[in-house]
């Protein structure tokens, strides 16, 4: 390693003391073909010296000056090349030394022309793509942020749907089951009314034969007990220890029994009467509370039912929002695949570009300096 490095080193030493030598060499051949083509040696030349021979050593010493010139652009374009990595400034010192003197330097003026129009092109394409991929971005995520958006209002939609379905199958069923118990109520409250009635009709009939009964018998004692007090003033033998009233005026008697039954039937008819008042209270109170609230479950099932429809159109209007969006996102988002490869940076950046452009360019114009005859630092 020692050693590579001692020879690279010398080597390195060698190249730039040629290179200055070459240098040194360059300038001092201008120099001379300065003074040769002063009127001094260039006028007397041209009256002392043949023509032929005067052509020809100025042809020559030209030649070994192109030469010369070829040969430093053909190394510093080869150095640059390497330097800036440059493929172009590369391929042109590959061609330097093979072609003619005149035929580099158009080479090189029109390489010069060529990067100029590239690096005018791709700063109007840098501006096109800066254009395009900021109205890209904001529409995608314009697009994006509508498309999430629009994903929860269906979700919600879809949500709130599914609650009132259910509220409204409820509610349906709780009408349903109003209606069956009121039919039921109604039913029972008619054959309970219609049996009262006929028990309180009954109880009023017994009342009345009753009534008539104990008339009878008590018109009957009240008869008998006179007519056997008008028997027995009689002065007959006694034939019985006492005189006979009747059943009537005994406790226990015909007519206390009848007085009872009269009784009974009357508080039966009492008893029932008050029951029918209380059950149709009870029923007017429950049909009454079974109307208000069928009447408000109903109006809230037209209510809920109006909401679902609402929400349904709702639903479809955001759906076919949502496939709309969606395609102009896909869209957005294809685009943006198109300008990756031209205008998003791929390992070198715009600026690297520019930079490398404008440093190639320098070095062509450098070159040309060169092949000029001018000295560069």
């Amino acid at each position: 390693m020692a050693d590579l490095t001692a020879t690279c080193e010398q080597k390195a030493s060698d190249f730039e003391s040629r290179q200055q030598l070459r240098a040194d060499e360059i300038v001092a051949i201008e120099k001379a073909v300065e003074i040769i083509s002063s009127g001094a040696v260039s006028g007397n030349a041209d009256k002392h010296l043949p023509s032929m021979l005067q052509k020809g050593s100025f042809a020559q010493l030209r030649s070994d000056l192109s030469a010369q010139a070829k040969g430093r652009v053909a190394l510093y374009l080869s150095s640059r090349a390497k330097q800036l990595n440059s493929r172009v400034l590369s391929t042109l010192a590959a061609h330097v030394s093979d072609d003619p003197f005149n035929k580099v330097k158009k080479m090189i003026k029109d390489l010069i022309v060529r990067l100029m129009e590239e690096a005018n092109e791709e700063a109007e394409h840098k501006g096109w793509c800066d254009t395009e991929l900021s109205t890209n971005e904001q529409t995608r995520k314009e697009k994006t942020e509508a498309v999430e958006t629009l994903h929860a209002e269906i979700d919600q939609l879809e949500s709130s749907i599914a609650k009132l379905t259910e509220d409204i199958s409820e509610l349906t069923k709780a009408v349903a089951e109003l209606d069956a118990a009121m039919a039921k109520a109604t039913k029972l409250r008619t054959e309970e009314k219609a049996k009262n009635t006929e028990t309180v009709a009954d109880s009023e009939a017994a009342q009345t034969a009753v009534a008539q009964a104990l008339t009878v018998l008590k018109d009957f004692y009240a008869k008998a007990a006179e007519a056997t007090a008008f028997v027995q003033q009689k002065a007959e033998p006694e034939i019985f220890d006492k005189e006979y009233k009747g059943m009537g005026a005994e406790n226990g008697g015909v007519v206390g029994m009848l007085e009872v039954i009269e009784s009974d039937f009357a508080r039966l008819e009492a008893d029932t009467k008050a029951a029918e008042a209380t059950a149709q209270k009870e029923y007017d109170t429950f049909m009454t509370d079974s109307k208000v609230d069928k009447s408000a479950k109903s109006a809230d099932i037209e209510h809920k039912t109006a909401k679902k429809q609402d929400e349904s159109q709702a639903l479809t209007v955001k759906r076919e929002d949502l496939e709309g969006t969606q395609k102009e996102l896909d869209a957005a988002l294809a685009y943006f695949d198109k300008l990756k490869p031209s205008c998003v940076d791929s390992g070198v950046s715009y600026e690297d570009r520019v930079a490398r452009r404008k440093e190639e360019i320098e070095s062509l114009q450098e070159a040309l300096k060169i092949l000029n005859g001018e000295d560069i630092a």
